[in-house]
C-alpha cells in the first residue's frame, strides 16, 4: 500500500466496476420483470442474481468513495463526498471545476441507497411506494452515466469509450424492451373503460357483494374480470382473470396465491397456475369441495365469462428456490402451484414431476403436462394401480430440492423421507397442532405507542382488529399468511401451517389469527 498512486488505481477500478454492476442490475431487473427470455431463464435465479449484483454495486460505490478520501492528490473530504455541490469550495482546482458531474454522482449514491434499503423491506412497504422508489434506479443509472462521462480521468481512452458505448447501449436496449413489453396490454384499458362493472355479464357491484364500500377491501386489491371459464377435470373449474383496467399485473413468483373476494362475502385463497411470465392475466383452478360453505360452490354455480371479482396482490410462502435439480410431488388440486413452477423453469433444468390422484378424470392438467413434458411427468391414478406408491423410493437419498403440495397424508409421508433443508411444502388444510391452554396476552404496539390485552377467549388478530390496528385477516386458519406481523420482543407460540417455526423465528414474524404467545407479553411492530 506504499505505492503513491494505489488509491488512484482503486478509485478508477471501483468506479468502472460499480457502473458495470449497476447496469447489470438494471438489465437483470428488466429480464425478471418482462421474462422476454422465458425459454432459457429461471425467475428464482434471476431474482437472486439481481439482488446480489445490486448489493455488490453499492459495495463498490462505497469502495470508490473511501478511496477518493484516501487519495493524497485529490483527497476528497467527507462533506464533499456526501453533500451535493460541496466540491465548489474545494481547494483542488480540478475537482472544483467538476462540481456538477460530482454532484450528479452524489445524487446517484442516495438514489441507490434508497432503492437498496426499500428492497430489503419490500414486503412491509406499500406496493406503490416501493415500486416508485425502485423505478428511481433508472434515474440513478442516468446520473451515473453523466457522472462517469464528465468526471472520469479515463474519458479520452479508447477502452473507456468502448465500454461506455456497451453499457449505455445495453441499458437503452433493456429499457426499450421494458417499455415495449409494458405497453403490450395498454389497448385493453380503452376496452375496459367502455364496460362498467354493473354492465358486465355476471358482474357484481360493491353493494351486491355484501360490502358497503370499496375501501373495506385491503389495499392493493384489483378488480378483475373472468375472461375464460373451462372445465379442467371433474369437479375442477379453471378461471382466467384479467384486470378490468387493463395493463400488466404485478410481477409474481411461482408458488404464489391470491385471495379472491366473493360477492357472497366469503374470501378464498387460490394458487396461481399460469406461467409467471404472462403478465396480463391470472389463472386459477377451483376444486368444488364436498360440503362447501359457499366458496368453491358459489364459484362453480355462479361464475361465468364477464363476472367481475376483487382479487388481492399475490402472496408467496412457497417460493421456488434456485437449484440444479427438482422433484415435484403433487396430489389432486395441489398440482396448481407446481404447474406454475414447472412452466417457469428453463428447458434444460433437471426436474421430475410425480402427480397422484384418485382418477385421471379428476386430475387437472394431467394430459396437458404429459403431452408437453413427456417422460419428465409421471401420472399415477389410484383407479389404475394395484398398490400404493412407494413415496420413499422417489425421494430417499436425493440431493434435489423437493416441492410437495396436496393432501396432508401425502405431504407427511414425503416429508418423513426428506431432510428439512430440501423439503418445501404448501398446505391447503391447517395442521392440527397441540397448544397450551389459552391465556390473556399483553400486546405492546411499538409504532402505536400503546398496549392492548388479547383475552383468552379471542385470537390475537381479533384483539388487534378490535382496537383498530391495520392488520388484515383472511383465512383465519393459519394458512394464507395475510395477517403476518413482525415480532420485536417476546416468544410467539406458532400454531399456523405456513412455514417451519424455526424459519418464522429467524424472520421474527408470526400469524396472529391462530398463533399465541409463550410469554405474558409480545411486542409487535405495529
Amino acid at each position: 500500500m506504499n505505492e503513491p498512486h494505489i488509491w488512484w488505481y482503486v478509485t478508477r477500478a471501483s468506479s468502472v466496476i460499480a457502473w458495470v454492476l449497476l447496469t447489470g442490475s438494471i438489465v437483470l431487473g428488466i429480464l425478471l420483470s418482462t421474462r422476454v427470455m422465458r425459454k432459457v431463464d429461471n425467475p428464482a435465479w434471476l431474482q437472486d442474481l439481481h439482488r446480489f449484483v445490486s448489493g455488490l454495486a453499492l459495495i463498490f460505490v462505497g469502495l470508490h468513495l473511501v478511496s477518493l478520501m484516501l487519495d493524497e492528490f485529490v483527497h476528497f473530504s467527507l462533506a464533499e463526498i456526501l453533500i451535493p455541490g460541496a466540491t465548489a469550495n474545494s481547494t483542488v482546482t480540478s475537482i472544483q471545476a467538476k462540481t456538477i458531474p460530482v454532484t450528479l454522482g452524489v445524487l446517484a449514491l442516495y438514489l441507490m441507497i434508497a432503492v437498496q434499503a426499500t428492497s430489503w423491506f419490500m414486503n412491509k412497504l406499500p406496493r406503490r411506494f416501493w415500486k416508485g422508489i425502485h423505478y428511481s434506479a433508472y434515474a440513478a443509472l442516468v446520473l451515473v452515466m453523466f457522472h462517469a462521462g464528465f468526471s472520469g480521468t479515463d474519458v479520452g481512452q479508447l477502452w473507456y469509450k468502448s465500454l461506455s458505448i456497451i453499457l449505455i447501449g445495453s441499458a437503452a436496449a433493456a429499457t426499450l424492451i421494458r417499455v415495449i413489453v409494458g405497453n403490450r396490454t395498454r389497448p385493453a384499458r380503452r376496452e375496459a373503460a367502455a364496460v362498467t362493472p354493473s354492465g358486465a355479464a355476471g358482474g357484481t357491484s360493491a353493494k351486491a357483494s355484501g360490502r358497503t364500500a370499496p375501501n373495506e377491501l385491503p389495499d392493493g386489491t384489483t378488480r378483475m374480470r373472468v375472461s375464460d371459464v373451462r372445465v379442467l377435470a371433474k369437479g375442477v373449474l379453471g378461471l382466467r382473470l384479467v384486470p378490468v383496467a387493463g395493463g400488466n399485473l404485478n410481477v409474481w413468483r411461482p408458488g404464489s396465491h391470491v385471495t379472491v373476494y366473493l360477492p357472497n362475502g366469503l374470501e378464498r385463497q387460490y394458487s396461481l397456475c399460469s406461467d409467471p411470465a404472462d403478465r396480463d392475466h391470472f389463472d386459477i383452478a377451483v376444486l368444488k369441495k364436498r360440503g362447501s360453505s359457499g366458496g368453491s360452490k358459489w364459484i362453480h354455480e355462479n361464475v361465468m365469462v364477464g363476472t367481475e371479482l376483487e382479487v388481492s396482490l399475490p402472496r408467496n410462502h412457497f417460493e421456488l428456490e434456485p437449484a440444479s435439480d427438482y422433484i415435484f410431488i403433487a396430489g389432486g388440486i395441489g398440482i396448481t402451484p407446481i404447474k406454475a413452477m414447472i412452466e417457469s423453469l428453463p428447458p434444460r433444468r433437471k426436474w421430475q414431476l410425480h402427480y397422484f390422484g384418485r382418477s385421471r378424470t379428476t386430475m387437472a392438467f394431467a394430459s396437458e403436462l404429459e403431452a408437453e413434458f413427456g417422460d419428465r411427468v409421471s401420472v399415477s391414478a389410484a383407479d389404475e394401480r394395484d398398490t400404493d406408491p412407494d413415496l420413499g423410493a422417489l425421494v430417499t437419498s436425493t440431493t434435489a430440492q423437493v416441492y410437495c403440495c396436496g393432501p396432508e397424508s401425502l405431504m407427511s409421508s414425503v416429508a418423513a423421507h426428506v431432510p428439512p433443508a430440501h423439503m418445501h411444502l404448501e398446505r391447503f388444510v391447517a395442521v392440527e397442532r397441540s397448544a397450551a391452554e389459552p391465556t390473556s396476552v399483553v400486546l405492546n404496539l411499538k409504532k402505536s405507542r400503546r398496549s392492548i390485552v388479547a383475552g383468552a377467549d379471542e385470537s390475537l388478530l381479533d384483539a388487534l382488529v378490535r382496537e383498530g390496528l391495520p392488520v388484515l385477516g383472511s383465512c383465519e386458519k393459519g394458512l394464507c399468511g395475510t395477517c403476518e406481523v413482525r415480532v420485536l420482543e417476546g416468544v410467539p407460540e406458532h400454531l399456523d401451517s405456513i412455514m417451519d417455526d424455526a424459519e418464522k423465528d429467524e424472520l421474527h414474524i408470526m400469524y396472529p389469527c391462530v398463533s399465541r404467545s409463550q410469554t405474558p407479553e409480545l411486542t409487535l411492530d405495529l
